[in-house]
C-alpha cells in the first residue's frame, strides 16, 4: 500500500517483529515478499477480533455511573500506552523515519484517540449490539475507499461479494438489536457515533499497513499509532475516569479491556496486517459483532430473534466467502511452482 518497498527479512519465519511485505503492485496485489508465507494472516486478524468482541459485554460490568468516555480512554489509553512500552524503540523509530512515515503515524494516532471515545458512545447510546456492528459494518467500506483513493488498490469482485454479505448480516443485527436487554436509548445519535469510529478505524487501519509496507514491523507501527492515541486519550481518563476506577470492579474491567482486547487484539492485528491487506482486515474484522452477539445472549441475557441470528450467519458466509481458497477446474501450477496470473504464486486474490 505504499511507495516503498520493505527490507528483506532476516528471520526465517515471519512473526509481529518481522518487516512487512512489499508494496503493492501496480494492478493492485500486493508483491511478493517475507511476510506473505503460509494463511497466518486472516487467522490472526479473527483472533483479533474475537478478543475485540468481548469489549461490550467486559464493559456492561462497568460500575452505572462510569461515562463511556472513560471505559473507552481506559481502554486505548492505557493499553496503547502497553502496546507502545512492548514495541520499545522500534516505535520511536517509526515517529523519527521521516516526514511522509511521521505524518501518517500522526494521522494513525489521531483516529486511535477519537475510536474508542465514539465506539463505547456509540454502545452507550444504541446498545451493545447496534454499536458495534454499525462501526465493523461501516469500516470496511471506509477503508475500501481510502485504498482506492490514496493507493488506487482495485477491489475483486470476491472482496465485494463477502464485504457485501457480511455488510447486510450487520445490517440485520442492527435492525434488530432493540429487542435485547440492552437496547439503546438515542439510536439515531449511537448510529452517527459508530459510522465515526468506524471511519476512524479505517482510517489507523490504512496508515498502519502504509508504515508496515514501508518496511517497519507491524509491532512497531502499532506501537507508534497507539502510543500516540495515549497522549491523547490518557487526560482525557483522568478527568473522567474517577467513577470507574473508584470502585474494584471497575478497575477489573478496565485493566481486563486495556490488556486483552487492546493491547493483545492489537498485537495480533499488526501480525494480521503484515500479511493482508487494510481492506481485507477491516472485513475480516466482521467477526467481532457474531463474537458480540453470541456472548451477549450467553453472558449478558440479550435476547435475538430470527433475524438476528439469520444475520449472523450472514457474516459468517461473507467470512468463508473471503477467506476460503477457490481454485478453477484444470487449473494447474506452472513449472516454476506458481499458479498463473499472479506474480507469488499464491492462489487468488487476497481481497
Amino acid at each position: 500500500m505504499s511507495s516503498f518497498s520493505a527490507s528483506p527479512s532476516s528471520h526465517a519465519h515471519p512473526h509481529a517483529d518481522s518487516p512487512a511485505p512489499q508494496a503493492p503492485s501496480s494492478n493492485g496485489s500486493p508483491s511478493s515478499g517475507p511476510g506473505r508465507r503460509g494463511g497466518a494472516g486472516p487467522l490472526l486478524v479473527l483472533a483479533a477480533a474475537a478478543l475485540w468482541g468481548t469489549t461490550g459485554t467486559a464493559a456492561s460490568f462497568a460500575p452505572a455511573s462510569a461515562s463511556p468516555l472513560s471505559t473507552g480512554a481506559a481502554t486505548m489509553g492505557v493499553g496503547g500506552l502497553l502496546t507502545f512500552v512492548l514495541a520499545g524503540r522500534s516505535a520511536l523509530r517509526v515517529l523519527h523515519a521521516g516526514r511522509p512515515v511521521a505524518l501518517w503515524a500522526l494521522l494513525g494516532g489521531v483516529a486511535v484517540a477519537v475510536y474508542p471515545l465514539a465506539f463505547y458512545s456509540s454502545m452507550d447510546r444504541a446498545g451493545v449490539a447496534t454499536g458495534t456492528v454499525v462501526t465493523i459494518g461501516c469500516s470496511p467500506v471506509f477503508a475500501a475507499l481510502m485504498e482506492r483513493l490514496l493507493v488506487g488498490v482495485r477491489l475483486t469482485p470476491r472482496w465485494l461479494a463477502a464485504t457485501l454479505c457480511a455488510a447486510t448480516g450487520c445490517a440485520l443485527l442492527a435492525l434488530t438489536a432493540g429487542g435485547g436487554s440492552q437496547g439503546g436509548h438515542d439510536v439515531p445519535g449511537g448510529v452517527a457515533l459508530g459510522l465515526l469510529s468506524g471511519a476512524a478505524y479505517a482510517v489507523f487501519a490504512c496508515y498502519g499497513a502504509r508504515i508496515i509496507r514501508a518496511g517497519h514491523t507491524s509491532r512497531a507501527a502499532m506501537g507508534s499509532l497507539f502510543g500516540l492515541g495515549a497522549l491523547v486519550l490518557l487526560p482525557v481518563l483522568a478527568l473522567t475516569g474517577g467513577p470507574l476506577l473508584s470502585a474494584p470492579r471497575g478497575v477489573l474491567v478496565a485493566a481486563y479491556l486495556a490488556v486483552v482486547p487492546m493491547c493483545v487484539a492489537y498485537v495480533l492485528f499488526g501480525a494480521g496486517l503484515a500479511r493482508v491487506t487494510a481492506g481485507t482486515a477491516t472485513t475480516l474484522s466482521l467477526f467481532e459483532p457474531v463474537v458480540a452477539a453470541a456472548l451477549g445472549v450467553a453472558v449478558v441475557g440479550e435476547r435475538l430473534g430470527g433475524w438476528a441470528w439469520t444475520g449472523t450467519g450472514l457474516v459468517l458466509l461473507g467470512l468463508l466467502v473471503l477467506t476460503v481458497p477457490v481454485r478453477k477446474p484444470g487449473l494447474r501450477r506452472s513449472a516454476r511452482g506458481k499458479v498463473p496470473g499472479r506474480a507469488d504464486g499464491s492462489p487468488a486474490a487476497d481481497r
